[in-house]
């Protein structure tokens, strides 16, 4: 992504004709320009920072800083702000101001200019006499680079716990800080992991289930006053996509699990209020009309491509589930195979599919890192073991570890020794997640075997599952393209709390044996990871936060697992 391709003034009238048109950049500020336009400034009011400071979207030249101003009254609300190369602003770069209102939910963002590539920059945000945290960012470098790390964190739910992990990344060097998504939750109180919400003092705002524009921003607020939060993004800029949540659960292109039309009115109203939000709350560019949402790219010198994809909401098919291919006898694991793989389900979209492949092949980059929601690896289990874990054919939890261990006891064995039975059972494999790529296996295929045949180095990033899990990323005839890193929750519930934790920290262990492509995994911790690239070596570090339920808490860490650019192959 190169920072004069795109300007403001192109963006906004090359989206003019569409329905987001009025969604983006509404509180965007150029250096040059401000936000005054006529009839601004007749009612200035003051204003508190009670939401912090951020940045985010960072390029070779430039970075996007943000911050919302909490008037205190009705009327508009002028901010000034400035960017230094010092923490104590004795070298400030760049500075200017402008005006926000209620139509942004006051918020602002500067598109700050003219920066220098691979450095550190301070800014903050002024009200008259009222200054605001001060934030940190840095630029993305050019040329050889020798290293780049990140912190990668998903799935934050506000009621299930306090934000301790966003505390712990807030400490770490890192180059950004990429959130793969489920920022916010959509429930209502007493909905999902709100079971300690009142006891923790973070019962959700509204009340309610939230589905219009206000509802979304009052929960962005809610958020945002977390101290922890906050300071994660005062210290790191943030490279954001959304997830499912953001919207509502298990979003598709054009409906979702969680939205019943006749109750809830438009799912393309309740869709585009909650990008609105996103937006507006969110560090992030508003997008070129000709990429799409929000899939773009970051280079980091000649060592990373890093591709932030959306894999959620611009050209995702329904999800399918196992209820058509169930009964009593259990699941056609055949039928369901060949819809999960059928070559007309996408997961990208047409146009998204295109351009990651023209950005994979027209980049000069060590490593093509792909950030974004779900699962890519394969990642399939014997037919029993999803019955027993969707409910399906009576059978029980007792069944179901019988059935596991059965299937690891097979494929420990080489094939010209398993029975019958055996190869029946490993043969009835299916995939333990529909809502991953699993269940849209060709398109799948189509990117892992483009990178194979392009000769690129895959680095899959993901988030979603609430869960840990290192996996190979391997081509449809089996050849190792690369790896996939996916990082554990912030505070929202894993396997642990559907299985209890022994089972799921067995079942944990028991995997990586039955699944041909996973390498690693962890049912039970929240925590987030940090993963570093060299020209030699991409590498995954697991923190884990001992407890959610108090803001006292250790640090434990988890496994580190890395591939060498020659081999791919992870190791610890």
């Amino acid at each position: 992504m190169h920072s004069s391709k795109y300007p403001r003034r192109t963006i906004l009238k090359g989206l003019a004709a569409g329905s987001l048109a009025p969604l983006l950049g509404a509180n965007l500020i150029g250096c040059s320009d401000s936000n005054d336009g006529p009839g601004r400034n007749e009612n200035l009011v003051a204003a508190a920072f009670d939401h912090g400071v951020a940045s985010g979207d960072p390029l070779q030249d430039r970075l996007i800083i943000w911050t919302r101003a909490t008037p205190e009254q009705a009327g508009d609300v002028r901010l000034d702000w400035e960017v230094a190369a010092d923490r104590d602003f004795t070298q400030v770069v760049a500075s200017g101001s402008g005006t926000t209102h209620s139509g942004v939910d006051y918020t602002m963002k500067v598109d700050v200019e003219g920066l220098t590539p691979a450095s550190d920059y301070y800014f903050r945000f002024r009200n008259d006499s009222t200054v605001s945290p001060t934030g940190h960012g840095r630029t993305l470098p050019v040329g050889a680079v020798s290293a780049v790390s990140f912190a990668v964190v998903s799935c934050s739910n506000y009621p299930a716990g306090y934000f301790n992990v966003y505390r712990e990344v807030a400490g770490r060097e890192v180059d950004a800080v990429l959130h793969l998504g489920d920022y916010i939750y959509e429930y209502g109180r007493g909905g999902y992991a709100s079971d300690q919400a009142a006891e923790f003092d973070r019962e959700v705002i509204p009340a309610t289930e939230i589905i219009a524009l206000d509802d979304y921003r009052a929960r962005y607020a809610q958020y945002r006053t977390d101290p922890d939060l906050q300071a994660a993004h005062a210290a790191h800029s943030f490279i954001v996509v959304w997830d499912d949540h953001e919207i509502t659960n298990n979003t598709y292109k054009d409906g979702a699990q969680n939205h019943d039309e006749a109750t809830e009115g438009s799912f393309e109203e309740r869709k585009l209020a909650a990008i609105q939000a996103w937006y507006e709350w969110l560090p992030v560019r508003p997008p070129a009309a000709d990429q799409g949402i929000i899939y773009r790219r970051f280079e980091y010198g000649d060592l990373v491509n890093l591709l932030m994809l959306d894999t959620r909401l611009i050209g995702r098919d329904e999800q399918l589930s196992y209820d058509p291919f169930a009964s009593d006898a259990g699941i056609d694991d055949v039928a369901a195979r060949a819809a999960f793989n059928d070559s007309n389900r996408t997961i990208l979209g047409a146009e998204q599919l295109e351009w990651l492949k023209q950005e994979m092949t027209g980049s000069n980059q060590r490593w093509q890192v792909l950030g974004q929601q779900v699962i890519m690896a394969r990642q399939s289990v014997p037919a029993p073991i999803i019955e027993i874990l969707q409910g399906i054919g009576g059978s029980s939890i007792d069944d179901g570890v019988a059935a596991l261990l059965q299937s690891v006891a097979a494929n420990q064995k080489p094939a010209e020794e398993r029975t019958e039975e055996e190869q029946a059972l490993l043969d009835s494999a299916i995939p333990l997640n529909t809502d991953a790529w699993d269940g849209y296996g060709f398109e799948r295929d189509d990117v892992l075997n483009y990178a194979q045949q392009s000769g690129l180095r895959v680095v899959a990033l993901a988030g979603d599952t609430h869960n840990s899990w290192a996996s190979q990323l391997t081509s449809s005839e089996g050849v190792v393209t690369g790896v996939e890193f996916a990082a554990p929750s912030v505070t929202s519930p894993g396997q642990e709390r559907a299985l209890g934790p022994e089972l799921a920290a067995g079942l944990g262990s028991q995997l990586p044996l039955v699944i041909d492509d996973l390498v690693y995994t962890n049912l039970v911790d929240r925590g987030f990871m940090t993963v570093t690239f060299s020209q030699e070596q991409t590498s995954a570090q697991w923190h884990f936060i001992s407890t959610i339920d108090s803001r006292e808490y250790t640090v434990n860490e988890g496994a580190s697992l890395a591939a060498t650019a020659d081999s791919l192959l992870l190791s610890s």
